[in-house]
């Protein structure tokens, strides 16, 4: 996917680039269902673009095969005029382009995948900067309830929500990682689909990100978190398992010069391969007998997925 990935590298690298022109490219490959927003916010503007890729029994055509969401997260793709180029944040919209462009050569070649795959993200090439331990973060222009608004579609059976993770001490190796799946305020065991597919994209043992009860609650609660990754768990039902790219140093967000194609690449494949496996049912992201029975015994935890009680 090396190719693919360098060129959304180099659409998304421009002071000048916009939904819109991104929609435009990926248009040129032949994708048609494409939708751009552009959002206010406090601190300035950002365009959310969402493409669906159709599959063969996608229910977007009438068919039952299950729709997978790939969410490129992120603060913006670029921190301007502060830093000139892309960011290290940048690399979760590099990754969700890139897997659109490969499906869409994909289909192109005769290799359509069962069901649909929804893609979102959202293109902003000068978003503010933040405060962060161990390092600076990436602000946003809008906030996460907004990027969930958009980003999050109720056709999405399950989502893999892809982002830099890069600015901790937690996850210290170079490459990518999984989180656990999150569903309805409950931090499930780690897809053993998952793990399989991980280690034959990367070609060694998985990694998985240790996230906590405070990573899984909305931002705005005044509670630390890693980052955003798990983010759009509190805005579905659904499934949703984070991919990081990660690093064995902690890296600004805001750090130009730190992206890595090799690791987008493998964060890309992985996606794809999720995708191939989920439309047919081969994939699970979790146990939903096991689920069940969680529920049972414990009762509901969506309140996690809320402010709180307090701001209640």
């Amino acid at each position: 996917m090396l190719k693919q990935i360098i060129e959304a590298y180099e659409l998304l690298d421009s002071a000048y680039v916009s939904g819109y022109k991104v929609a435009e490219f990926l248009g040129k490959r032949g994708l048609e269902n494409i939708e751009v927003k552009t959002i206010e916010g406090p601190r300035g503007s950002t365009d959310f673009i969402k493409i669906v890729i159709p599959g063969k029994n996608g229910k977007s055509s009438g068919g039952t095969a299950p729709t997978l969401g790939i969410i490129g997260r992120l603060g913006g793709i670029g921190a301007r005029p502060k830093v000139i180029g892309l960011v290290s944040d940048a690399d979760g919209a590099v990754t969700a382009i890139s897997v659109a462009l490969k499906l869409a050569d994909m289909k192109r070649n005769g290799d359509i995948l069962e069901g649909d795959v929804i893609i979102a993200t959202h293109i902003c090439p000068n978003a503010p900067t933040q405060p962060h331990e161990p390092v600076p973060f990436m602000g946003s222009p809008v906030d996460i309830a907004t990027m969930n608004k958009y980003e999050v579609d109720p056709r999405m059976d399950a989502i893999l929500s892809i982002d830099t993770t890069r600015g901790n001490r937690i996850i210290n190796i170079k490459g990518i990682a999984i989180t656990p799946t999150v569903k309805e305020g409950w931090i499930l065991k780690v897809s053993d689909d998952l793990l399989d597919i991980m280690q034959i994209v990367t070609g060694k043992l998985p990694a998985v990100v240790p996230i906590t009860m405070q990573d899984i609650t909305p931002y705005g609660n005044d509670i630390y978190h890693l980052n955003s990754i798990v983010q759009p768990a509190t805005a579905t039902d659904a499934p949703v398992v984070g991919v990081a790219i990660t690093s064995e140093v902690a890296v600004p967000g805001s750090a130009s010069g730190a992206s890595h194609e090799i690791d987008i690449d493998q964060a890309a494949r992985f996606c794809i391969e999720v995708a191939k496996g989920f439309g047919k049912g081969k994939v699970k992201f979790y146990d939903e007998e096991e689920f069940k029975r969680l529920v049972e015994l414990y009762g509901s935890m969506k309140h996690l997925q809320t402010l709180g009680r307090a701001k209640e």
